[in-house]
């Protein structure tokens, strides 16, 4: 569970890295150390809460076919700006694109290092022989 959280902390502290770097609607401060607490935050809330508001809003995920899906994916960034005080997010639209950002960033990085926590594939060195 610490491996993971660690990993999910650092690919999150990444795709924020990437998209404060973009946009110019948000924005982490002069302290790099805010981007850490920033990407723990966003790590806790995306591991602890992002679940339980996915699970009580199944009906308006499958009615809107996966928009408000995205929309809590926003929400997961404002109370990110809302707990880290250095972490601003200026307007909805630019919280609309970070989210697209962090999750093409962490996508990425997911397809090149794996998932945090996922069992590994067998290797062939790995399969019993009959």
């Amino acid at each position: 569970m610490a491996e993971r959280l660690a990993i999910t902390w650092v690919f999150n502290t990444i795709a924020l890295f990437v998209a404060t770097w973009l946009l110019s609607g948000l924005s982490y401060g002069n302290d790099w150390w805010a981007l850490l607490v920033a990407g723990l935050v966003f790590t806790l809330v995306n591991m602890f809460l992002k679940p339980v508001l996915a699970v009580l809003s199944i009906p308006f995920i499958i009615v809107t076919f996966g928009i408000f899906y995205f929309l809590i994916n926003v929400l997961m960034l404002y109370l990110t700006d809302w707990l880290v005080s250095q972490f601003t997010i200026e307007t909805f639209w630019w919280a609309a694109l970070a989210a697209i950002i962090v999750s093409v960033v962490n996508g990425i990085l997911h397809m090149f290092f794996g998932r945090p926590g996922a069992p590994e594939a067998p290797s062939e060195v790995t399969i019993a022989r009959f």
